[in-house]
């Protein structure tokens, strides 16, 4: 079963996480016979957290009690409080994740986190346009591997900007190998063109629908 740690911290964008949690969350597009998973937030303290949006967000968990190992998820949400240095705790857990061969996606700001660490300097990724990792990590060295993409992935790194959180789900859903493919391409279709035809054909693709 796979365990997807949520980090969240003051002034979190809501909206980056929305596609990926819920879906992870409910389980109601996976595919047959495939467990659902644990969703847990996680935080430098136990103390409640504001989102941008005004929600309030008590963290289940701490740092230390994330367990790494091949099942383990890690997402990074934009905000605009990732240089704090509270929160080097958890980028150094990232980089634990990736050399483990686990799955870190961050999108927006928490890829300056990742670059100021040097996580990004050998793998394709991508951010808010090219130069603004430059602008916000001095320690930045992956130019070269800078895609000017919506959401990109590399193996078990996801990244994206903020207006690729669709994409971002989709690619991580898809990483993690939980929905039937026909069922993946037509959840993203739905969402990203509002089609009715999209959505009769995204639920013609689930398991109660072919069981007859």
């Amino acid at each position: 079963m796979f365990t997807i740690y949520v980090y969240v911290l003051e002034t979190l964008a809501d909206w980056e996480l929305g596609y990926v949690t819920s879906e992870l969350h409910s389980g109601r597009f996976f595919k047959k016979d495939v467990e659902r998973v644990s969703l847990k937030t996680v935080s430098y303290s136990k103390e409640p957290i504001h989102t941008m949006g005004g929600l309030t967000v008590v963290p289940d968990c701490l740092v230390d009690d994330i367990a790494v190992n091949e099942a383990s998820v890690l997402l990074l949400p934009g905000a605009d409080t990732w240089n704090d240095p509270k929160h080097g705790a958890i980028i150094k857990k990232a980089s634990e994740f990736l050399s483990l061969g686990a799955t870190v996606g961050a999108i927006c700001g928490a890829t300056v986190a990742l670059a100021d660490l040097g996580l990004l300097d050998s793998r394709r990724h991508t951010s808010n346009g090219r130069g603004f990792l430059e602008m916000f990590s001095p320690a930045y060295k992956g130019q070269d591997f800078y895609m000017d993409e919506p959401s990109v992935a590399d193996n078990n790194l996801i990244t994206a900007n903020p207006t690729g959180s669709l994409l971002w789900a989709k690619q991580i859903i898809e990483h993690l190998g939980v929905f039937q493919s026909d069922t993946l391409e037509f959840w993203y279709e739905y969402f990203s063109t509002g089609k009715a035809e999209s959505f009769f054909a995204l639920m013609q693709t689930l398991p109660h629908n072919n069981e007859k």
